[in-house]
């Protein structure tokens, strides 16, 4: 085995770890450490079984870095920047844990803290902070990807109770998950609202995706929601129609462009860490002018998802970040990341598809990463209605 490969090299070609604050160069250390430390070692064989990494995850509770910002209800004290840090890390180690936390705290943890009562606040984000709760998302269908905005599961409401009907694709944790936010449209108004369904409720019949070539180790599901009687207490209040869900997914893009510049990182260090000692024809790879040139154009591309990512979190603190950077940043990113992940496994050569090498779990996962959350193609239109005024998609 090469030594450091898949460990982190510090890759920060234009210093941007002088622009951070003491804290946030701390979260960043010690969620490094923690992913070179206790993901590296044992990630490989939970991805390649594909079996959810539960001892993982309650070590990632002790590391106290979930939350995403959320201010209160035990969640860390962490800027934007430092949300992003974290997502960056844990991505680096594995899109899997990653996109585990992205969906508990990004997603189902912003749903309640942006959209919930203060009772669901207080009875949800202290145990889904500490992972004591498992939350997840259900937007997706399996007829409506991309145009989510055209669900058809079905909220009825019955006095003080609402009567769920439909069926939803690609949840995360949706199998494992104490407490689930479901998306559904309302029978009498025609408004999509939220609704927060728990564990074990009569009619909610989780299915796990099996299969999968992406993103193993983290487990989504087909949901079927059959006649689930959720109390008016358990709607969210706060999502009155689509746009309040909008605004929980752009807020994610954030972290999806973090992410993927954290899978973009551990593909590079590999690739650096290889051709510093790989030998052929008498020399290290990496005396080789055209090996030269392929590295530095990876990291040419990777410092630019760097300043990518430092920008939106500026954006984040100043409350600026629109909806369309957002989208620009995460069509970008996971762009980037793709070719700087097939650059990487070719670099290895044949070693670039073994496990152990890494890069390619991280090729594989960035498949999903970047469709996830929005396709490069609806960003794209979403950017291009922006700068132009014409809408191209409904």
């Amino acid at each position: 085995m090469y030594e450091g490969i898949g460990r982190s090299l510090g890759t920060d070609y234009f210093r941007i770890g002088d622009q951070l604050t003491a804290q946030e160069r701390d979260i960043w250390r010690r969620t490094r450490d923690f992913v070179d430390g206790e993901v590296l070692p044992v990630v490989n064989d939970y991805w390649e079984r594909a079996e959810f990494p539960w001892p993982l995850v309650k070590k990632l509770a002790k590391l106290g870095v979930t939350g995403d910002g959320i201010q209160g209800y035990g969640c860390p004290p962490m800027s934007p920047i430092a949300t992003g840090l974290v997502h960056m890390e844990l991505n680096r180690g594995d899109g899997s844990l990653g996109t585990f936390l992205g969906v508990q705290a990004g997603l189902a943890m912003r749903s309640i803290a942006l959209l919930g009562s203060e009772e669901q606040r207080q009875k949800w984000l202290p145990a889904m902070a500490a992972l004591e709760m498992i939350g997840a998302f259900a937007l997706t269908e399996p007829l409506h990807g991309s145009d989510s905005v055209s669900l058809e599961t079905s909220a009825r409401r019955d006095g003080d109770t609402w009567i769920l009907n439909g069926h939803k694709k690609w949840i995360g944790n949706g199998t494992i998950a104490d407490v689930t936010v479901v998306w559904a449209r309302d029978t009498a108004d025609g408004k999509v609202k939220g609704f927060l369904v728990e564990k074990g409720i009569p009619g909610y019949a989780a299915r796990r995706i099996d299969g999968k070539g992406s993103l193993r180790a983290v487990w989504q599901a087909s949901i079927d929601l059959t006649d689930v009687q959720v109390p008016e207490s358990h709607r969210l209040p706060g999502a009155r129609s689509f746009k309040d869900a909008g605004m929980v997914l752009a807020g994610t893009r954030n972290t999806v462009a973090w992410g993927a510049l954290g899978h973009a990182t551990a593909a590079y260090d590999a690739a650096a860490a290889y051709c510093a000692q790989r030998v052929q024809f008498g020399k290290p790879l990496a005396a080789f002018q055209i090996v030269q040139q392929r590295l530095v154009r990876m990291l040419a591309e990777l410092c630019g998802m760097q300043l990518y990512c430092l920008r939106l979190g500026r954006l984040m603190e100043e409350g600026r970040l629109s909806d369309t950077i957002a989208a620009l940043a995460k069509m970008n990113n996971t762009s980037k990341a793709r070719q700087i992940i097939m650059e990487a496994r070719d670099l290895l050569g044949g070693n670039g598809i073994l496990l152990d090498f890494h890069v390619m779990r991280h090729m594989a996962d960035m498949e999903a990463i970047h469709t996830y959350e929005g396709t490069e193609t609806i960003q794209t239109l979403i950017v291009g209605r922006d700068i132009t005024g014409v809408g191209a998609f409904a």
